[in-house]
């Protein structure tokens, strides 16, 4: 198994998808599946179920893992 060179807070550049050429930042990362969390990219609707802290439930954006050979580093 290769070295998985994704950490926090890294600048990386989408090569592959809907979001290709955007740069942005990761804020997670997932080395056992191989995946990472970039901020804006890949966004889903989420349906969510009212609760005390948001009565009214809804939708919610939220950002999906891609994998990690569909995104480069790139020095800042």
């Amino acid at each position: 198994m290769s070295k998985f060179n994704f950490k926090k807070g890294d600048t990386v550049e989408i090569i592959a998808g809907d979001d290709r050429g955007r740069k942005a930042t990761v804020l997670a990362v997932m080395p056992k599946k191989n995946k990472v969390i970039v901020e804006g990219c890949k966004i889903a609707k989420k349906a969510v179920k009212p609760t005390e802290e948001n009565a009214k439930g809804g939708h919610v954006n939220k950002e999906m893992p891609i994998d990690a050979s569909n995104v480069r580093k790139v020095e800042a």
